[in-house]
């Protein structure tokens, strides 16, 4: 079994960083996020124009047809440059849910080439989160009712904004009501189909979080080699040293986890469950620890808006309840480990 990226999937992460580093920068945001909508039209073109939003859209629909091991990389660079929800909503988990439907669906073949073009927002109202992000700028909101899944325009649906802590979030409650004519699946199918969407952002999140948290430890391993006391950089000093070697242990110990999951997923795994909770855990450990100990080393100022730590320490915090809170995923994991014929050890660890 080869875990290693091919040199497409590297090419593609590395542009992207690229590109986010010159149009998406710290100021740039701050911008965009005073704004009424929260949301620059322009960006989510050039973001459409390298690709991004065609990243797992099937190549009949125009797309790329990478996978859920490509958007393992990909999720990282926009948690890393705070990129709104509203982008890995619609270009990686609808385009995953409307990839699920069966081939020759309306839906399916309608708004999947809509999803590669860039040309669209879609909203996903799962069953697991109460708020529905970008819900009023959506073009189509794919939302629960039970087990059912209904698709419905955004003239079909009234939404009452809901605030967040974090300045790039735009979250809503929504009102609607269910009907035949917006029902995609239900019964089995539905339950199906959620579930997977659910994995599937759950991974999403913990990508994100990942990112972050490599970001809050760059910016606080920048600051403390410019921070001066008593006539030395603060990095210098043992404590901190200590505190950012632990960020450091906690991400690369993430990564491999991240990984395994978003192959399981792609591969539909048995036990995929298990391996998406364990990686959401991880990765949310590492954003909580380099919020904590990056907001450490920068003292009371590393809460103020003109610093750039607070961005991405207040995306981690709200992101963390996103896709199934903790009690959630540690839930699922319990199950398996406790659980009776758990298939536990190193022996195992690749078994179908």
């Amino acid at each position: 079994m080869d875990f290693t990226f091919t040199d497409d999937q590297l090419t593609f992460r590395e542009a992207i960083s690229r590109f986010l580093m010159t149009e998406a920068a710290p100021e740039m945001l701050r911008e965009i996020w005073e704004t009424d909508a929260g949301r620059s039209p322009d960006l989510r073109n050039k973001i459409a124009e390298q690709g991004l939003t065609a990243l797992s859209v099937p190549e009949e629909f125009g797309g790329l047809g990478m996978d859920d091991v490509a958007w393992a990389l990909m999720t990282q660079e926009l948690g890393y440059y705070g990129i709104p929800d509203s982008l890995a909503d619609t270009a990686y988990v609808a385009a995953g849910l409307l990839n699920g439907l069966p081939a020759g669906n309306p839906l399916r073949e309608t708004w999947l080439p809509r999803i590669a073009a860039g040309s669209v927002r879609l909203a996903i109202g799962h069953p697991v989160n109460p708020l529905v992000s970008d819900a009023q700028l959506a073009d189509l909101l794919i939302l629960a009712h039970g087990d059912e899944v209904h698709a419905l325009s955004r003239a079909q649906v009234d939404v009452e904004a809901n605030p967040s802590i974090d300045s790039s979030r735009r979250l809503y409650r929504v009102s609607w009501t269910p009907g035949a004519e917006t029902l995609l699946a239900s019964g089995e199918a539905g339950r199906a189909l959620w579930a997977e969407t659910l994995n599937r952002g759950a991974l999403s999140v913990a990508g994100q979080l990942l990112g972050l948290a490599q970001r809050m430890l760059d910016l606080s391993v920048d600051y403390v080699a410019q921070r001066k006391q008593f006539g030395k950089p603060i990095g210098s000093f043992q404590a901190v040293k200590h505190h950012l070697a632990d960020v450091a242990t906690k991400i690369e110990f993430a990564k491999p986890v991240l990984y395994r999951a978003a192959h399981a997923l792609a591969k539909g795994e048995r036990g995929v469950d298990v391996y998406v909770s364990q990686a959401r855990l991880a990765c949310c450990e590492a954003s909580w620890l380099a919020a904590r100990h990056g907001i450490q080393v920068h003292g009371a100022m590393g809460y103020t808006w003109e610093v750039d730590l607070q961005m991405f320490m207040k995306r981690a915090w709200s992101l963390d309840s996103s896709w199934g809170d903790r009690a959630l995923h540690k839930s699922r994991v319990a199950a398996y480990v406790l659980g009776d014929g758990a298939r536990l050890g190193p022996g195992h660890t690749f078994e179908d």
